[in-house]
């Protein structure tokens, strides 16, 4: 029997020790396997351009959403937690340090937040008797008003995903990532400056993590599916303001 030289042994052991050790989000090449793609769903080896594709096709095809973070539009921040699904939504907003709810069921939207919000929804002091009359309570609100176009949107599925799920610039891939311990796969728009957006690598490509180019935010995508109510708030819980509503 030919020995085995005692170098040698050293250095399969410093190479099985080597290969024990794990990468944030990916293999070390060359230990055993190495392909960050092994037991996935297989996107994270198409381009980038069809994994945009996929991602939006599975999010379309969700029954449902809770979509959390920031977004900000017009110069405006906003933190969403929202709940949505194709024929309703419902969660809170907070914007300026005013948090309000919305529920959207078919149609009908309703606002739900308490008297200062109302009574400084013009950005001025209002009436405030009549904010104590919407103090808490579900308002709804008519779809000519104004609040309707500008809410709405928070609380549709495809409407907010549309907009949403585009990186602008020329896409690439990004590597391997890891979020909330689902294995994911990052595209990019220019390099980061278009947004990015995280894809999971496990069951259905969903889009998990978005980072808004421009810094206009960041967004967080789960239960996927997850089925929810949307149900109309008891008539003493609810105002019909009837007319257009404080501008907010």
């Amino acid at each position: 029997m030919t020995a085995i030289p005692q170098g040698s042994t050293r250095r399969a052991t410093l190479v099985s020790a080597t290969c024990a050790l794990v990468v944030t989000g990916a293999a070390l090449a060359g230990c055993g396997s190495d392909d960050p793609d092994a037991g996935t769903n297989g996107v994270g080896k198409l381009s980038p351009e069809q994994i945009q594709s996929r991602t939006r096709t599975a999010a379309k095809s969700a029954a449902a959403v809770r979509l959390s973070g920031t977004v900000v539009t017009s110069g405006r921040t906003y933190t969403l937690d929202m709940r949505l699904k194709d024929d309703g939504g419902t969660g809170s907003v907070t914007s300026k340090g005013a948090t309000f709810r919305l529920l959207r069921i078919g149609e009908q939207l309703y606002l739900k937040a308490d008297a200062d919000f109302w009574d400084h929804a013009d950005g001025s002091d209002g009436d405030a008797a009549a904010a104590g009359k919407l103090d808490g309570k579900y308002v709804k609100v008519p779809q000519g008003d104004p609040a309707h176009k500008k809410f709405s949107g928070f609380t549709d599925k495809d409407v907010l995903l549309d907009g949403l799920l585009t990186l602008h610039g020329t896409l690439a891939t990004d590597g391997h990532y890891e979020q909330s311990g689902v294995r994911t796969i990052r595209i990019t728009g220019d390099k980061g400056s278009g947004g990015t957006l995280d894809v999971s690598l496990e069951g259905k490509p969903y889009p998990l993590r978005l980072a808004r180019g421009g810094g206009a935010g960041t967004l967080r995508f789960s239960e996927w599916g997850k089925d929810f109510a949307v149900t109309e708030p008891a008539k003493g819980e609810t105002v019909d303001y009837g007319k257009q509503l404080p501008t907010s």
